[in-house]
């Protein structure tokens, strides 16, 4: 039974290409990773089926009664909510059941006996789906997922938009949990997420008896919770049963077979052409050569899809820095309560360090507090000599309705045009992408943007929160390749092991000295 039908899909922005006919099937209980490199149009994707936007050409078609829930990394939370009412609202649809409910209550007062059966089955169908969705356990269920994804500590009265990434993620997905929809759409789920809520998130997958499409470029958990990739590359959706290693075995072994066949095709062309050039002026030979014309204007060309443009990270280093790259005196960080006992902390010259722990517990506020961005509590940081720091924020600010030529421009304003573009294309992004607003790429792509500006900027250290957040596995493995080599200094969150394992030299876990509880 299909669930989703996608036919015939082309859309666009302006006159750049992101679907050419692409068709697309659900099935009751598949798993499916859709993978593809940043830019490849996965976020507008899931965009076009939930009805967020509009195709050029095709037709989305869901089953009927289907409840879709969908994790989409760019929803808005409306300030004033308590994280408590995010999560209750996902009981919106069962509490208009209820209306619904008390409304065939007060007309079976006055119902005819042939209006009172039909108004009793439709009780007993509400009744069901109540019971079902756990209706009369709401706040117990609340409690119970909040609990799960660490949100408690945070306090559930908490307005959400003074939330951090990872916490506002996790409330979105909380949220879409209680839902309990027949399909989960989730993009990019497990971005800012710490590892035990990451591996959470596994089993509840591992279990989840309906079908899900996900959107991750984390391997290692795409690998756990899937059994089918659909590859978006080159404006086509294609299928491969099974997880993403066994994909890009299939994938690869295609694209050798293709290059075979492409390379001896035009072997054969080469010899035909050359036969046609030499005798179609001999009288002897010019049916021969019409023949062989023939069959060259009959042969079906085999054409190869462009290479793909992959990034080239290659920082910049400035002079030697002192001895120590910073040191805290009894640092308390925190905004209006503390988030870490008294630190005394030091990073010397050389050192690569990862700060690792769960969402919330302040790794962030303590990179700004380093930083100066944010002042401390108490306490005191004290920056070492002749710092030249490259910061890669978590999130893109700044103007984002100017294009990405512009967004370095501002940034370099000695660079000449060429310059620019070529800082642009050297980070895996096209001509389509460089001329486009930076609003309109994906997150990927926009991340690509802000490396750019710091690896065209001299540092001795590079403060990195969550980089390889939206990045897709070419970028992160190249992306590691450079950290490897930099000479400098590096203090880096992140959630993937497998990113900064062999690149850094320290590990501080940092909820050693916060002064949250993390459940």
């Amino acid at each position: 039974m299909s669930i989703l039908n996608v036919e015939h899909l082309t859309h666009g922005f302006g006159d750049r290409a992101i679907f050419e006919d692409v068709s697309f099937r659900l099935l009751k209980g598949e798993h499916i990773g859709l993978v593809g490199a940043n830019g490849e149009g996965k976020s507008t994707f899931m965009n076009i089926i939930t009805g967020k936007l509009t195709p050029d050409e095709g037709r989305v078609e869901w089953s009927k009664h289907v409840r879709v829930g969908y994790l989409d990394q760019h929803t808005s939370l409306n300030k004033g909510m308590t994280i408590r009412e995010v999560l209750k609202s996902a009981f919106d649809f069962l509490l208009e059941m209820e209306e619904k409910m008390n409304d065939i209550c007060d007309k079976m007062g006055e119902a005819s006996d042939e209006d009172m059966e039909k108004y009793l089955e439709e009780l007993g169908t509400i009744q069901e789906l109540l019971t079902m969705h756990d209706f009369y356990m709401i706040d117990s269920k609340v409690e119970e997922v909040a609990k799960a994804l660490g949100l408690n500590d945070i306090g559930l009265e908490k307005d959400v938009t003074d939330l951090s990434g990872g916490q506002r993620t996790k409330v979105l997905l909380g949220k879409l949990l209680l839902e309990k929809p027949d399909i989960l759409l989730l993009d990019e789920p497990t971005n800012y997420l710490d590892a035990e809520h990451i591996e959470w998130l596994k089993r509840y997958l591992n279990e989840y008896e309906n079908a899900f499409i996900l959107i991750s470029h984390d391997i290692p958990f795409l690998n756990s919770v899937i059994n089918l990739i659909y590859h978006m590359d080159n404006r086509e959706l294609n299928r491969y049963v099974g997880d993403y290693d066994k994909f890009m075995e299939v994938y690869e072994m295609k694209q050798a077979q293709l290059a075979a066949a492409y390379n001896k095709q035009q072997k054969e062309i080469s010899e035909l052409k050359d036969f046609v050039a030499r005798n179609k002026a001999r009288v002897a030979t010019r049916n021969m050569a019409m023949s062989r014309q023939k069959k060259l204007d009959k042969m079906e060309k085999i054409e190869l899809k462009p290479t793909k443009v992959k990034p080239e990270f290659h920082f910049k280093e400035a002079r030697t820095p002192g001895k120590y790259i910073f040191e805290t005196d009894a640092l308390i960080i925190g905004y209006d309560e503390p988030l870490s006992s008294a630190l005394t902390l030091n990073m010397e010259r050389g050192s690569k360090i990862a700060l690792i722990g769960a969402n919330g517990i302040g790794k962030t506020t303590l990179l700004k507090s380093i930083l100066g961005i944010i002042k401390p509590l108490s306490g005191s940081v004290t920056l070492g000599d002749y710092l030249s720091v490259g910061y890669f924020e978590q999130e893109m600010s700044g103007d984002m309705n100017i294009s990405c030529i512009e967004a370095i421009w501002n940034e370099f304003p000695s660079f000449t045009q060429y310059e620019v573009r070529s800082a642009l294309a050297k980070c895996g992004l096209t001509t389509k992408h460089i001329e486009s607003k930076v609003k309109v790429l994906s997150g990927g792509e926009q991340a690509k943007v802000r490396l750019c500006k710091i690896i065209n900027t001299e540092t001795n250290v590079l403060v990195l929160d969550e980089p390889t957040n939206h990045l897709d596995t070419d970028a992160k493995d190249e992306l590691k390749r450079a950290l490897k080599d930099y000479r400098g200094s590096i203090l880096m969150v992140c959630h993937e092991p497998e990113f900064y394992e062999g690149i850094v030299t320290d590990v501080w876990d940092c909820s050693e000295w916060t002064t949250k509880i993390v459940y």
